[in-house]
């Protein structure tokens, strides 16, 4: 079983990229306010939520994107430790989507300390509802995955046969195709988790 969500780009980007914010701290430590530009580009282009992104979605440009980012800061700005918790996601991006009109999205937080099954359950739910899922991985023992350690992406479509569960991680206007169980299972009792939203 496969299924991945449309997706835009801009420029030979798939999606925005954190690499472009002119703002030192957003390029350093913006990648929760990327997950959440990235998600309301989406949800204007593919939910008819038009008021969620505030320039022309049908003429994406890495310019407006940048210019987004910028109005995206308040709600999820970069601190010392980083936007480590669901809550501070939930709580930052809720207030974004009530100052922009929008009370039909519900956001519920399910942490990584609950078994990689549900967490299974929960992507293909998402995505078989059309809705992106924002992910959060802190620490993890694989080396192999240090580009995604303290760092918020997106999951934008899986894939299932046998055993194997995989996922279609975005992030840097790339996306990489990894396995949910390697991703979850990260050797530390300090955990990320997903954002499941709802659109009522």
């Amino acid at each position: 079983m496969r299924r991945e969500l449309p997706y835009f780009k801009i420029e030979d980007g798939f999606g925005g990229n954190q690499d472009w914010f002119s703002d030192p701290m957003m390029k350093l430590g913006g990648c929760a306010a990327a997950t959440a530009c990235d998600l309301s580009v989406y949800m204007a282009l593919y939910m008819g939520k038009s008021d969620l992104y505030p320039y022309d979605e049908n003429n994406l440009t890495r310019k407006d994107y940048v210019e987004f980012s910028k109005k995206m800061k308040p709600y999820l700005h970069p601190r010392m430790s980083g936007i480590n918790r669901l809550d501070i996601y939930t709580e930052g991006f809720g207030r974004y989507l009530r100052d922009a009109g929008e009370e039909g999205i519900l956001m519920e937080e399910f942490s990584g300390e609950r078994p990689v099954s549900e967490a299974k359950e929960k992507v293909k739910a998402q995505i078989e509802d059309g809705m992106p899922v924002p992910c959060l991985l802190l620490k993890h023992r694989d080396p192999a995955l240090k580009d995604f350690v303290w760092h918020w992406f997106l999951l934008t479509g899986y894939k299932e046969f046998e055993e194997v569960f995989m996922v279609k991680t975005v992030t840097y206007g790339e996306y990489l195709w990894l396995d949910l169980d390697r991703l979850w299972n990260t050797g530390f009792s300090e955990k990320g988790g997903l954002i499941l939203l709802n659109n009522r």
